[in-house]
């Protein structure tokens, strides 16, 4: 408990000398100014014109003779975990037992 009562104060002390202008840099108080970029072209207020399409160009293609995936795709049996868990049973009943049993 000392000891970690002792390095939380030596953690504030070094930290609070670190923001002192002798240990640390000094920061100036000259302000800094932020100027937007400002984009005219857009923010004007104009006539209505012609409206502009913001999406890409994207068409429908369709093929004859193209089947579709269910007609062509085989099935995959999945058995299910029941059946697993049953059959992962009778595997451990008929299993080979240990004939010793060691005791250290």
């Amino acid at each position: 408990m000392k000891t970690t009562l002792f390095v939380m104060c030596f953690l504030c002390a070094t930290a609070a000398l670190g923001q002192t202008s002798v240990g640390g840099s000094v920061l100036s108080s000259e302000p800094r100014v932020f100027r937007m970029s400002s984009h005219q072209e857009r923010a004007s207020q104009r006539s209505v014109e012609q409206e502009q399409d913001l999406l890409e160009k994207s068409h429908l293609l369709y093929a004859r003779g193209e089947r579709p995936l269910w007609e062509v795709a085989s099935n995959s049996y999945v058995m299910p975990l029941g059946d697993v868990a049953r059959l992962l049973r009778k595997e451990h009943e008929t299993a080979k037992k240990a004939t010793r049993v060691w005791e250290n």
